[in-house]
């Protein structure tokens, strides 16, 4: 009986655990990444891991791609999308409410939601960014902290990680980071990189597929 009992506690601690932690591997032509969920941002998640199990964004493509910047997925009507045809307009009917975290910031290698232009900073439900950045030196962070956000100055360690890894200081908390690549950076750059038109879209698509992972195994 306490050895049942023992079994169960166990199962239900690593099960709790499990449903915290969420890993997500993104496929690629040029590459897999695997995806960190924060616990921080328990809505994007929730909605995040949602998705990927409705197969939502498989044949998907970032379609806006931005080098030095980042990538974005996630438009429903990229799919089959005829070549050359504007995207980024495509939604799945509801938004997410915002969850800024002063912690969570945009270093190189962040998930974070898409959103327009409304007054509460609301994220799409289900177009998101992957961030790639650049480097930035001590006197373009002076220049940003004095500009663009308004004298709000960049916490030390932060401001070490744009200085080396490098990353969009200029995105911070006005859109919810909600994930971090763990594997597969490199990736970030190969797409980053590719050729795009006028609209940002590349020119040869790139399409991803999703599925959730964990220690045990995939579900």
């Amino acid at each position: 009986m306490k050895r049942l009992l023992f079994l169960l506690l166990l199962l239900s601690t690593v099960t709790g655990a499990m449903a915290k932690h969420r890993k997500v591997k993104v496929s690629t032509p040029y590459g897999t990444m695997i995806i960190l969920l924060y616990d921080q941002t328990p809505l994007h998640r929730k909605n995040f891991v949602k998705l990927v199990k409705q197969h939502f964004y498989d044949s998907l493509l970032f379609h806006r791609v931005i080098n030095k910047f980042m990538i974005q997925g996630g438009d429903p009507e990229s799919k089959h999308a005829q070549p050359g045809a504007m995207l980024g307009n495509g939604e799945n009917g509801y938004t997410v409410p915002a969850e800024f975290q002063l912690d969570l910031y945009h270093r190189k290698g962040v998930l974070a939601a898409a959103r327009d232009d409304n007054p509460a900073r609301a994220s799409s439900g289900c177009q998101f960014y992957i961030v790639q950045g650049k480097v930035w030196t001590d006197a373009e962070l002076d220049k940003l902290e004095q500009t663009r956000l308004g004298g709000r100055k960049i916490p030390v360690d932060q401001r070490e990680i744009y200085k080396t890894i490098g990353g969009t200081p200029q995105l911070d908390q006005s859109y919810t980071v909600f994930g971090q690549v763990i594997k597969g950076l490199d990736v970030i750059d190969k797409i980053a990189a590719v050729k795009t038109d006028g609209n940002d879209r590349p020119l040869q698509d790139v399409p991803m597929k999703m599925k959730l992972i964990r220690k045990w195994g995939v579900f």
